[in-house]
């Protein structure tokens, strides 16, 4: 056997039945010392791949950790999502916090099939976009990446776009863990008592670890006292010891770990995406015994393993190029932008709800507002994708309304806006955020600061006197994103809205962000809101489809919208120390006892649904499964979300489960609902595990988590 073909040899054992560690180990032994430590890091000299990275483009094509071509093992060719891939010009789907808002599971693995095929046709093996941190505050920065604000949700979504991922390529779920502010990352420390750490912070990431992950990103913050990426506690005994992890734990990239040695001895395997702290100090480390050749051959074979496991598994071929963005991931995106967005409001307008609007009706609309002709899918960090088109709101409207005239007004004037606004059939103001206002922050004066310049290899050439931030960036501080500023829209978008709303009575506010806006200012004037989202390529004809209602709106709120920021948790996003207990959200409102201005789960439709429940089974401690029958008893197809819920031993309403039914006008479908009792449960130290509530557990069938018509069910003992 040639060396060249002593990988794929291996891959064909374990196809065969052979160990993966087995084989793993023996490809191992084949390696000399350099290629072992090549294992554990990128391929790439860093100040090259850097210069790229800041001159040409992020991951413009896989960054490969651990190639040893002489024996014919791939490495992992890393590509970055989750709304898409990142590298060439790809499908741009709606964010994945307006996917969660869909609560479609099948959608959501399907979303997952598509990327995962336009990853492997770029030369990709390894998709980083199972992004599952949980929203603790709507101001987040990077809301956008993930679900929502709860866990049942966050596993549940995460686990569907692994699945489908995971039929071309490996999938691997991020930021592990406690990676809910943005401004701060490098710096805060987040802490948090065992029981809310397993129940609230980490139960999602087990769920996708059991449904089959092959990878995790360690986070940039400290955790407990301890940098994420150099976390003993969390990469080894939470995800080894307590959950059975076999594959690979990876480092988030540049800044996501500080001493080499300790981040190999906590159990991270992999730091990306260059050859950084590692290449530098890691035979240094292992000389003075400060980590050993036994840890670098247990990461070593596992990284070698988890590539077997997977390519065993595995053997279609690689698919054309020409199934990026092609026509069916194109419709794949526009059907997950209509089917993602909340109908917040449809208020009577004349004696009939605003939406949908008649076409037939239409002579003369006006589209208002700065984003209605932008192509605005999302922040312009590392999830950007650079989609070969993108439709806007504007664009999509005149699409669907020929023979309709529409006027536009796009710059910020409150008068012109009315003004045109008075003499339309209706009126659309798309308000929100942009890139610069909420998203990865992208702020070199972080990445190249003093105090991280240690963490960094000699730069050739360099002037040492020379600030790192100069001499890499030309002093540019200049940063988008980040942490939101603000909870409400600008103040000259809340004033168009209300002169646009007193000129016109059909108007309709469609709202562009990722996560709770306070909307007290303007809500009450407006008959029709829409969350559409970072929508994605197609988000213009979606939104068309929405308004027009050729598509029922089909989002729920995946977080709770407060009316003002005193219902919402401590957040400071320079932070360096804070602590994180069980209550935000939904459930903060609810131990409050103050209403939300929009639940968690809310949504309306336009058509009415009668919900009976059928039976109800409980499988094991566990495992619940509730059959619901959904009759649509309005005159139009509909989209109905079934949601489950549950009080937690902690005295918090739980989302337990959740189903979709898709309805014919007067027919019934039957669903049924898988429950996970879970999040009802707690934490059991002694057993080391969240377990389930012992005995019956009180079910509620609802439209959202505050639904006053609820159906209440309990499931049997054990």
């Amino acid at each position: 056997m040639s060396d060249d073909q002593a990988y794929p040899q291996a891959v064909s054992a374990v196809r065969d039945g052979a160990s993966a560690e087995d084989e793993a180990r023996g490809l191992y032994a084949r390696l000399n010392d350099d290629e072992r430590l090549g294992l554990l890091d990128g391929d790439r000299e860093f100040w090259e791949a850097m210069d790229e990275m800041m001159h040409v483009g992020y991951n413009t094509v896989p960054y490969v950790h651990g190639e040893v071509a002489r024996l014919g093992i791939p490495g992992l060719r890393f590509t970055d999502g989750p709304r898409g891939i990142v590298m060439g010009h790809s499908t741009a789907f709606p964010v994945s916090m307006a996917r969660g808002a869909s609560f479609d599971l099948d959608l959501e693995e399907r979303i997952g099939r598509a990327i995962g095929l336009e990853a492997r046709a770029q030369g990709a093996n390894f998709f980083a976009g199972v992004c599952v941190n949980l929203l603790r505050h709507p101001a987040w920065g990077r809301a956008q990446e993930t679900y929502g604000e709860d866990t049942h949700v966050l596993g549940e979504m995460g686990a569907a776009l692994t699945r489908g991922v995971r039929e071309q390529v490996m999938a691997c779920a991020k930021h592990f863990a406690l990676n809910s502010m943005e401004n701060a990352r490098f710096q805060v420390d987040v802490v948090a008592d065992d029981d809310v750490l397993h129940e609230i912070y980490l139960a999602h990431f087990k769920r996708i670890v059991d449904e089959g992950a092959d990878a995790l990103m360690s986070s940039y913050n400290s955790v407990n006292g301890e940098w994420a990426g150099q976390n003993p506690e969390l990469l080894t005994g939470v995800l080894r010891d307590m959950w059975g992890f076999e594959g690979v734990v990876v480092s988030d990239f540049i800044l996501g770990l500080r001493d080499a040695a300790a981040s190999l001895e906590a159990g991270l395997d992999v730091e990306e995406p260059f050859r950084q702290q590692r290449a530098r100090d890691l035979e240094d480390g292992l000389a003075q015994g400060q980590t050993s050749w036994a840890a670098v051959e247990r990461s070593g074979v596992r990284i070698l393993a988890t590539q077997l496991r997977f390519d065993a598994s595995h053997d279609a071929p690689i698919p054309s190029t020409k199934v990026i963005a092609c026509d069916a991931h194109r419709a794949l995106a526009r059907e997950a932008a209509s089917t993602s967005m909340v109908l917040l409001k449809n208020d009577d307008v004349d004696g009939a709800p605003v939406l949908p609007l008649d076409r037939t009706d239409l002579k003369r609309v006006a589209v208002i507002g700065r984003l209605a002709d932008m192509a605005n899918t999302g922040d312009h960090g590392s999830s950007d994708v650079h989609a070969p088109t993108v439709v806007t709101p504007l664009e999509g409207l005149r699409a669907a309304l020929p023979g309709v005239e529409i006027v536009e007004v796009l710059e910020d004037d409150p008068v012109k806006a009315a003004t045109v606004a008075k003499d339309c059939d209706a009126a659309i103001v798309v308000a929100g955020f942009t890139a610069k206002d909420e998203g990865e922050f992208t702020d070199a004066s972080a990445m190249f600061a003093s105090d991280v310049e240690s963490l960094y290899p000699p730069r050739p050439d360099a002037d040492p006197e020379e600030p790192l931030l100069v001499a890499v960036a030309g002093g540019d501080s200049v940063a988008d994103g980040g942490d939101r500023i603000r909870l409400t829209l600008r103040p000259v978008d809340e004033a168009i809205i209300l002169a646009v709303a007193d000129a016109n009575p059909r108007t309709i506010v469609s709202m562009v962000a990722a996560g709770a806006v306070i909307s007290e200012a303007w809500r009450h004037e407006v008959p029709g809101i829409v969350m559409s989202w970072y929508s994605g390529m197609e988000g213009g004809h979606a939104l068309a489809d929405v308004l027009l209602g050729e598509v029922d709106p089909g989002g729920r709120l995946p977080f709770a919208v407060p009316t003002t920021e005193n219902h919402l948790p401590f957040f400071d996003r320079d932070a360096t120390c804070i602590t994180y207990d069980r209550w935000h959200g939904q459930r903060l409102l609810d131990r409050l006892g103050v209403a939300a201005a929009y639940p968690f789960g809310h949504g309306l439709s336009y058509t009415d649904f009668d919900v009976a429940v059928e039976g109800v089974r409980r499988l094991d401690d566990a495992v619940a499964e509730i059959d619901v029958a959904v009759t649509n008893v309005g005159a139009r197809r509909g989209r109905h979300v079934v949601q489950v819920y549950a009080v937690g031993a902690d005295g918090g309403k739980h989302l337990v489960g959740f189903q979709v039914a898709d309805v014919e006008a007067g027919a019934t479908t039957h669903v049924t609902v898988p429950v996970s009792l879970l999040p009802a449960g707690g934490w059991d130290p002694d057993r080391r595990a969240v377990v389930p509530p012992h005995g019956p557990v009180t079910l509620l069938v609802a439209r959202d988590s505050r639904d006053a018509e609820a159906l209440e069910v309990a499931t049997p003992a054990p």
